[in-house]
């Protein structure tokens, strides 16, 4: 287990330029295979940037174990924060980390707009992988990350496909592509080319829900591994051709 410290965390909004394109790893003792991050890689197309990670296990293989209800139920994320501005996926600007996310997380569903396991029943989807654009913020008392999902007040604006929770998080619809130990996710920026240039970095993590459903509501509670072991946002977003 790897817990990344709140210091490694706030150098991430202090934003250095990025040096690298692709971002690679070795596989790593003491992390599950379905989260020990080996590289990971993002391009961008017009309005569209896809983000693209490989593991050393098999990738969505490992989900929480149901509670029963909502308040202190876990999620489980791939995650791809980046030097975007959360503006360019319809937050409000300059409001923090913008990341898209992959989740699991089998006590709750928060993409009411989408039944992604085809039963017929929008509302109960949490436990298969899907995909968010979130911004974290930093706050002290969600642990040794110093991170959460940014809870919002409320009437602040947010994009069209927000599912109405207190967070900064939008429920895009785009669905993850997971196959082996790769995982792909598309998403959509507001401008065309507003990802190019962009830096970004892979994560694997935990975050759980406030017991007492108070704030912070979504803590990241454990990192399991960051691809550029320092969690620099080193990667750059190019153009694909």
């Amino acid at each position: 287990m790897r817990i990344i410290s709140c210091v490694a965390f706030a150098g991430m909004l202090a934003v250095a330029p990025a040096t690298a394109h692709d971002l690679k790893s070795e596989r790593k003792a003491g992390i599950a295979p379905a989260f020990d991050i080996l590289s990971a890689d993002a391009k961008a197309k017009g309005r569209i940037v896809t983000f693209h990670m490989t593991v050393a296990g098999q990738a969505g293989s490992e989900r929480p174990v149901p509670t029963g209800k909502l308040p202190g139920s876990e999620v489980y994320a791939y995650a791809w924060p980046t030097t975007l501005d959360p503006s360019v996926a319809g937050f409000k600007k300059k409001s923090g980390i913008l990341a898209l996310v992959v989740t699991a997380h089998p006590d709750f569903d928060d993409t009411p707009l989408y039944d992604e396991d085809g039963d017929g029943d929008p509302n109960n989807d949490g436990k298969q992988w899907h995909s968010h654009w979130v911004v974290l913020a930093k706050d002290k008392t969600c642990g040794p990350s110093g991170l959460k999902v940014r809870d919002i007040s409320p009437g602040e604006a947010l994009p069209a496909s927000a599912p109405g929770l207190p967070l900064a998080l939008d429920s895009p619809g785009y669905t993850p592509l997971i196959k082996g130990d790769g995982l792909t996710v598309n998403g959509t920026t507001h401008k065309p080319k507003a990802a190019i240039g962009a830096g970004f970095d892979a994560v694997t993590a935990k975050l759980r829900v406030h017991p007492q459903g108070k704030t912070p509501l979504l803590c990241i509670t454990e990192v399991m591994d960051v691809v550029s072991g320092k969690l620099d946002l080193s990667g750059r977003i190019v153009e694909q051709k």
